[in-house]
């Protein structure tokens, strides 16, 4: 398969990478050129434009900002679009819009799937980062070879749009996790506690996460660096809520962080590393939340290895 990538950002350039890396023939496209032109020195073939990749590829994978920028990518796609094409959405987007673009998709006689990701940067870096993925099952099966080279834990979630539906439900509970995990670690402090102590403790107990053993790591450092800004996380929960909007689910938390999130974006901007949230009990406490012998970012020391559909649990038939 001939396979197209747009979108090569903090995400998109690593899942590309991965493709490259193990000899997928790959055509790539950015707005930004000098991300284009790396991809082109690691092997890759500048695409031009969507509608051309469509038109040359067997599947192009889109990994974008916003549900926005893949639609106006799709617009420009669906004239090429017929059997045995498939559009791959590897972005954090709505059910109803992904939905939607899929549906145009499959009019054509296409294929769609909504795939994202979860599992942080250093892990898409590697491979090793999990995949949702929503379409029917012969689909699923056709792309199965490209996602576990992508990834290492693929998941078939069910139609397409299901897989956006639990991405925002993952990123939210990040949220929250990143949220409570800035309270604690800055009540610690407050009450006197050596924070290297304190993420150990953290760590060893029921109170650890996934988010506590990376995200706490480079706030302790300094550098909050992991890749992501509070703008996305922002368009996440927002997601987020929508769905639970459109289910009718009264949510306490999911209000409230997304507040946090609106003040950390009009005090610190857009593009601010999202774990800088803890600024705001920073500054409001006069405490500086760092520790030696933290990493500034994190780095995945897993080998790379082929990945695997993972099954959903079930209960065993007598």
């Amino acid at each position: 398969m001939r396979i197209g990538f747009i979108g090569l950002g903090n995400v998109g350039g690593k899942l590309s990478g991965s493709l490259l890396r193990n000899g997928i023939e790959l055509v790539v496209h950015d707005l930004n050129s000098d991300l284009v032109a790396g991809a082109v020195a690691r092997g890759a073939t500048a695409g031009g434009d969507p509608a051309a990749m469509m038109r040359a590829c067997d599947a192009v994978i889109t990994c974008l900002p916003s549900p926005a920028a893949s639609a106006a990518v799709m617009e420009a796609m669906l004239p090429e679009i017929g059997p045995g094409k498939i559009w791959m959405e590897m972005s954090t987007t709505d059910e109803v819009e992904v939905r939607r673009l899929g549906g145009e998709v499959l009019s054509r006689g296409g294929a769609a799937v909504d795939c994202p990701v979860s599992g942080g940067c250093h892990r898409a870096d590697t491979g090793n980062i999990s995949i949702f993925a929503g379409c029917d099952r012969a689909t699923f099966e056709r792309i199965l070879p490209l996602l576990t080279i992508m990834g290492r834990r693929v998941l078939h979630t069910g139609d397409l749009g299901s897989a956006s539906v639990l991405k925002v439900v993952t990123n939210y509970l990040a949220t929250a996790n990143l949220v409570s995990c800035a309270e604690a670690l800055v009540v610690s402090k407050a009450a006197g506690m050596d924070l290297n102590v304190a993420y150990e403790a953290i760590r060893i107990s029921s109170g650890t996460s996934f988010v506590h053993e990376t995200e706490s790591q480079v706030i302790l450092n300094g550098s909050r660096d992991i890749s992501f800004t509070m703008d996305l996380v922002a368009k996440d929960i927002g997601l987020f809520q929508q769905v639970a909007d459109r289910a009718g689910v009264p949510l306490e938390l999911s209000p409230k962080l997304i507040e946090i999130f609106a003040d950390g974006i009009k005090r610190y901007g857009p593009r601010e590393l999202s774990p800088n949230i803890i600024r705001r009990l920073e500054e409001a406490t006069g405490l500086d939340i760092r520790a030696p012998g933290f990493p500034a970012e994190i780095r995945d020391d897993e080998p790379e290895e082929p990945g695997a559909e993972v099954m959903p649990h079930r209960p065993v038939a007598e």
